[in-house]
């Protein structure tokens, strides 16, 4: 079984991407975040052309800049919106969570909160969040897959340079704690240990995908059960390349049967990335 999570950036802008590439690839089943769509709207715009290639689809979004979708060929039990305890924003529970059962395996698509700036109420928002989440999911199935955006860097190793990234989220202790918190395996980085630049997005400003100046922070994170089956996890950077793409590339992990071979961590890897220490973030050039 195929298992694919992308933060797409509005499904609606990335159709003419996305579609294509669900042919191409064929994953069984596929985590979308940031879809920026209502239900209606997403059931309007990609019912059929889903039913076309043979997914049936759930879909969590109240339109702006949140939303979340699974699709699947091999089943979509017990749709669930949100999770237990999930906490609120401003008094409104935002849709970044949904999850259901896909061949055995309870499959959650995430869009975790940003964070914003360290210190922030949105910051505390989040750790609050993937706390409760965390509780959720230890209250489950034993075989799970946490998969999409999660805005956080595991490691020092999961961003291109640490230094560039000092005083900004995504790479706090406290959040990374939040993400080691699950028990879970980080699937990517066991398959790919020894290899440093293993990047899902890149910034769209100052040519830092073209530099390959990115972060790893969209993760799939499975249950032992689901880990053990892993024949291939990679990170599809093709889908990053050409005209209106998403500023994240897919992450692609194979149960029991590598599609494609063993491939990755990065594929097709980046061909002129820049070396650390001589950039800086873009957003901090804006202070």
């Amino acid at each position: 079984m195929r298992i694919a999570t992308w933060n797409v950036n509005s499904a609606k802008q990335r159709m003419p991407r996305l579609l294509p590439w669900l042919e191409a690839r064929r994953p069984d089943v596929v985590c979308l975040q940031e879809t920026k769509l209502t239900d209606d709207a997403f059931t309007d715009l990609f019912t059929a052309p889903l039913a076309e290639l043979g997914y049936e689809a759930a879909h969590h979004g109240l339109g702006g800049f949140n939303g979340v979708a699974l699709l699947s060929r091999v089943g979509l039990g017990d749709v669930e919106r949100n999770f237990a305890g999930q906490p609120d924003y401003l008094g409104a529970t935002e849709g970044r969570a949904i999850s259901a059962t896909c061949a055995g395996i309870r499959v959650h698509s995430l869009y975790v909160p940003n964070g914003r700036t360290v210190g922030s109420d949105h910051y505390d928002y989040k750790l609050e969040w993937l706390g409760a989440l965390a509780a959720a999911v230890k209250a489950g199935p034993a075989e799970v897959a946490l998969c999409g955006d999660m805005n956080v860097a595991p490691a020092d190793a999961d961003v291109f340079d640490p230094a560039a990234y000092l005083g900004h989220t995504h790479v706090t202790e406290p959040e990374r704690a939040r993400i080691a918190a699950f028990g879970l395996v980080d699937v990517v980085r066991a398959r790919w240990p020894e290899h440093e630049r293993v990047f899902s997005y890149w910034d769209y400003r100052a040519g830092m995908f073209h530099q390959d100046l990115g972060m790893r922070i969209d993760l799939v994170l499975a249950s032992q059960p689901v880990a053990d089956r892993v024949a291939a996890a990679w990170v599809d950077r093709a889908a990053r390349k050409g005209k209106a793409p998403s500023d994240h590339a897919p992450v692609i992990v194979d149960l029991d049967e590598a599609r494609d071979g063993d491939i990755g961590p990065v594929v097709p890897p980046p061909s002129n990335p820049k070396r650390v220490g001589s950039t800086r973030l873009p957003q901090s050039r804006e202070r």
